[in-house]
């Protein structure tokens, strides 16, 4: 039997889209939720960690976030295929009331 010319073709399998996170800019602060490595992960049931900080750089390799909260500590680099999610999140509030007394 001859398809009719009005047949449908077979569907063809589109290409997964793009992450968002990847046209995020550097710069933007974000929440990160990234899967731990059986390492990180022995010893308790954690499955997931949240990063938060600033974006320093997204690609088809992943991401690298550089944490706000404390400016001490180093840059956290996450595999793509460890995102979990990611989000922009607003500015920090700056700190209201009186400085600390040393």
């Amino acid at each position: 039997m001859v398809p009719s010319p009005s047949a449908v073709p077979p569907a063809v399998p589109s290409p997964e889209p793009l992450p968002a996170w990847r046209e995020l800019p550097a710069g933007t602060r974000v929440v990160v939720r990234r899967r731990l490595t059986p390492a990180e992960a022995a010893g308790s049931e954690a499955r997931w960690a949240d990063v938060v900080g600033i974006l320093t750089a997204a690609g088809p390799a992943g991401l690298r976030v550089r944490p706000d909260r404390s400016p001490g500590l180093p840059e956290v680099a996450v595999a793509a295929a460890d995102v979990e999610a990611v989000k922009p999140v607003p500015p920090r509030r700056p700190r209201r009331g009186r400085p600390a007394e040393a």
